[in-house]
């Protein structure tokens, strides 16, 4: 089984994800991005990378060949671009998810343009199209503790919470 945790920068999932208790296999794509080359130059007023899907896809195939299964538990913003069986978007506040990329040192125009993302659902839209509603399942992490995040993972791995895709609405941000 492939299981995507994706959501706006800032919503948590690096930090939920090293949190999982699973017998899935967690890859940290945006290190494989950047660790493999799997990129095509970097977008010069946001300061990131313009992801090579094609290449990274194939790199997770040969990862799922080389441990031989294909449990994985694929964690990024772009995640949800990938073949998955399910996948988890990670939802925040908009406010929060500014305030948090700020804090990490993300210039104040990028960390606005994810928390309007963030507020328009770009990513639970973009996951909801490509995987259907049935496959996806939405966390708000804006009042929940890291631990707390990785167990409603685990949940969903484990097959014992429903999908829920459009539950979040942040549209007052706007």
């Amino acid at each position: 089984m492939r299981v995507a945790v994706t959501g706006t920068p800032g919503t948590g999932k690096t930090t939920a994800t090293d949190l999982v208790a699973s017998p899935l296999d967690v890859l940290h794509l945006n290190d494989a991005i950047r660790a493999e080359g799997f990129h095509e130059g970097e977008d010069p007023d946001r300061g990131s990378l313009y992801a090579d899907l094609d290449a990274l896809a194939a790199w997770v195939d040969e990862r799922a060949n080389e441990r031989g299964t294909d449990g994985l538990l694929l964690e990024s913003h772009l995640a949800h671009r990938l073949d998955a069986d399910r996948v988890v978007v990670l939802r925040c506040r908009p406010a929060e998810v500014e305030r948090r990329l700020t804090e990490r040192g993300e210039p104040p125009a990028k960390a606005r343009e994810n928390a309007e993302a963030e507020a328009l659902d770009v990513i639970l839209a973009e996951a909801v199209e490509r995987h259907g509603a049935d496959a996806v399942y939405e966390i708000d992490t804006t009042d929940l503790h890291p631990e707390a995040v990785a167990r409603e993972i685990e949940a969903v791995v484990a097959g014992d919470r429903e999908p829920s895709a459009g539950g979040v609405d942040f549209t007052d941000y706007l």
